[in-house]
């Protein structure tokens, strides 16, 4: 029997509104937005992936995996049947693996509408586990320090990529900072999970092999043929009240700093959808879209699929995009592996779900951390470094970035 052959069963269930409560305290799995999306509990089935290959590669074992197994959905619609979560790792250099997680129980909700999916290894017994919720642990307070780049040396690495592009080596570089601390053993890691749901619930809550966070950034949906994405780029405070929130808009809108680090961004992306897709469309202008404690500059792009490529394939043509890495890419990559002095681990990376028929919803990991299994804790922030950036403001912007994640755990 083939070792990947997988079968899967999906059933509607009464509607479930509380996602959370259903996961693992030490092992959530997790894909949620304003409360709607999918929890995992278990493992049925672990892929790990490396290199520079590590997403076509995860691409075609899915296929093998999907081919090899058994799948009976009278549901048919979005989020059911046989799915995997997945997590990427930024770079092909990275020691921390890609992984696919195909859950032993997926339970998804949308518009009211609940369902629990059941999947095991053809031939075996199914997995009897109860869709209990589970009340959260006991409360935790974690400060998170400065990591392998401190402030000044983030200063420091700013003012050097300003440099490299005065002369020229490249358009824009993507530079990040790292904040870590230690999680107690027995800690409830759905808290941190609750707390970035309720906090920030127009973003994507994902918690996929420990790397939690709540990203704004759309990288890639497709389902039935359509794709979809959304890209953030350019960021400013929100104000402390209303006029000055307005005015924090404006200034983002008509920002020329802002607004050619949004273009690289865009242009990036459209580059890498245009060979998938029979049209592709973006927003005429950038707009702006409001966060708890910031603003982003946004464009919406949307295309119709022509090659059949999946969700999968969809990521592995579109990572790293300008908006976390730079431009040129090979460039600004190799700038970043020079100034920063740590692996972003899957930072940056592709984060989401593909089901059996190649459909899926990925986000770029931002506004993350990731847990080690012996509570190490590691969160990222960065920012788009172009010409006239100020190497202050570059960390003030960092600083918001952690925002969420500083006050999810303390």
């Amino acid at each position: 029997m083939n070792a990947l052959a997988l079968t899967a069963e999906t059933t509607p269930i009464d509607d479930i509104h509380h996602l959370i409560l259903l996961l693992d305290q030490h092992e959530p799995l997790l894909w949620m937005r304003r409360n709607q999306g999918l929890a995992g509990i278990g493992t049925a089935l672990r892929l790990e992936f490396s290199g520079e290959t590590r997403m076509t590669d995860a691409a075609a074992a899915w296929r093998d995996v999907v081919a090899s197994s058994t799948v009976t959905d009278p549901l048919a619609r979005t989020g059911t049947g046989l799915l995997a979560f997945g997590a990427f790792a930024f770079d092909a250099s990275s020691a921390e693996p890609s992984v696919l997680i195909v859950p032993q129980v997926i339970v998804g909700r949308e518009n009211g509408q609940c369902w629990v999916t059941r999947i095991w290894p053809t031939g075996e017994t199914p997995p009897d586990i109860p869709l209990a919720l589970r009340p959260l642990g006991t409360e935790y307070r974690i400060s998170l320090l400065p990591g392998a780049l401190s402030p000044g040396g983030y200063r420091d690495a700013v003012a050097q990529a300003v440099d490299h592009i005065a002369r020229q080596d490249v358009s824009k570089v993507v530079l990040a900072r790292d904040l870590v601390g230690h999680l107690p053993a027995e800690s409830d890691r759905r808290r941190l999970v609750r707390d970035l749901a309720l906090g920030y619930p127009d973003c994507w809550t994902y918690a996929v092999d420990g790397l939690i966070g709540s990203s704004p950034e759309t990288l890639i949906r497709a389902d039935h043929g359509e794709v979809n994405a959304r890209v953030l780029a350019g960021t400013i405070s929100r104000g402390l009240d209303a006029h000055a929130d307005t005015e924090a808009a404006l200034t983002l809108a008509t920002s020329a700093k802002d607004g050619d680090e949004h273009e690289f961004a865009v242009q990036s992306v459209l580059a890498s959808l245009r060979p998938h897709t029979s049209h592709i469309t973006a927003s005429e202008v950038p707009f702006t879209v409001k966060l708890p404690n910031l603003w982003h500059l946004a464009t919406d792009l949307e295309g119709t699929l022509s090659d059949g490529s999946t969700s999968l394939d969809l990521i592995a043509a579109l990572h790293p995009t300008a908006a976390v890495a730079g431009t040129p890419t090979d460039r600004a990559l190799a700038l970043i592996r020079e100034l920063e002095p740590f692996d972003r681990g899957r930072y940056a990376g592709p984060v989401g779900w593909v089901g059996a028929d190649g459909d899926g919803e990925w986000a770029i990991a931002l506004r993350c951390a990731q847990l080690g299994p012996d509570g190490d804790i590691t969160a990222y922030a960065g920012c788009g470094i172009v010409l006239d950036s100020d190497p202050e403001r570059e960390l003030a912007e960092t600083r918001m970035k952690f925002r969420p994640v500083v006050e999810a755990f303390g």
